[in-house]
């Protein structure tokens, strides 16, 4: 029987909005442990890690480049990649936030020192440094500082180990990407699909396309924003996008995941509570995470 470490992360302090930090528990109520061991895994609930709440932590003033509540959320990650890295070896980590800054702990913790690639599922390309961050908040900054760019206090967190080359991550379901984003993404050469793409060719063929890209390595870690989804299906989030994943594209993205045997570890981010309506966003996330552990129309993958 297969163990999934599960981790919360109850972070909204690199988020524009309050309430992301309540979105593990929203999740946990929507069965997702009870989802996952109907599959047949051993689930090993690891608690949350420690997030100190915006009201708690006097900051200085921040000027501009310099990014919002950087010293708590740094600290934050430091704990959440640690508590990740404590799984047995072989152990599935699923991480739940808590708003997408979570990843700088999550992605290095999940990968426990191996080189893993990662499949950013979002309607953002979260590639903008303190620099060209519009708004200051970390969450819009993660793949940034994995990739080795941007504050210090966040790219020193793994010492001298770049967590991710550009070469290691496929973006899949953008539409809203800030002109630095774009411009970052053209120069590093990291493959990314947009809404467009999908709507052009299908989920299936940039599915194939991606895990393509990523074939060099043979462990994917998948960090999953709730704002993917089109907003009719998932309301629940801070900063919706229309347009996004339909209900079937998102399931049929996650089935060919499981397919591919590779994905060790899975984030499930920016769910928000205050905005969803009867928890609808974080019941589809955790029917989402049921197919890409395996179940079926016709039963559970063997």
């Amino acid at each position: 029987m297969r163990e999934v470490h599960v981790l919360g992360v109850p972070m909204d302090l690199g988020a524009g909005r309050r309430g992301v930090d309540m979105g593990p528990s929203a999740l946990r109520l929507a069965q997702l442990a009870r989802s996952l061991e109907s599959l047949g895994y051993q689930v090993k609930d690891m608690g949350n890690a420690e997030v100190p709440v915006p009201e708690s932590y006097s900051r200085r003033h921040e000027g501009k480049g310099d990014p919002l509540y950087a010293d708590v959320i740094a600290a934050a990650c430091a704990a959440a990649a640690a508590a990740l890295r404590s799984r047995p070896h072989g152990a599935m980590a699923l991480s739940l936030g808590g708003d997408h800054s979570i990843s700088m702990g999550t992605v290095p913790g999940s990968a426990a020192g191996e080189r893993i690639g990662v499949l950013w599922v979002d309607a953002h390309a979260d590639l903008n440094t303190p620099a060209t961050s519009p708004s200051g908040n970390v969450h819009g900054m993660p793949v940034a500082h994995l990739l080795g760019l941007g504050d210090a206090r966040f790219t020193s967190l793994w010492g001298d180990q770049q967590p991710l080359s550009s070469s290691d991550i496929v973006y899949v379901g953008l539409r809203s990407v800030d002109p630095p984003e774009a411009e970052a993404i053209r120069d590093m050469g990291i493959a990314a699909f947009t809404m467009t793409e999908i709507d052009k060719r299908g989920i299936a063929a940039v599915a194939a396309d991606a895990f393509d890209r990523l074939s060099h390595v043979s462990r994917l870690h998948v960090s999953f924003d709730a704002d993917v989804l089109d907003p009719t299906i998932a309301p629940g989030v801070g900063t919706p996008v229309p347009g996004g994943l339909t209900y079937r594209e998102a399931h049929l993205l996650m089935e060919l995941l499981a397919e591919s045997g590779k994905v060790g570890s899975l984030d499930l981010v920016e769910v928000n509570p205050i905005l969803d309506v009867a928890n609808r966003t974080a019941a589809t996330l955790v029917e989402l995470t049921a197919s890409l552990f395996g179940k079926r129309i016709l039963g559970a993958r063997t």
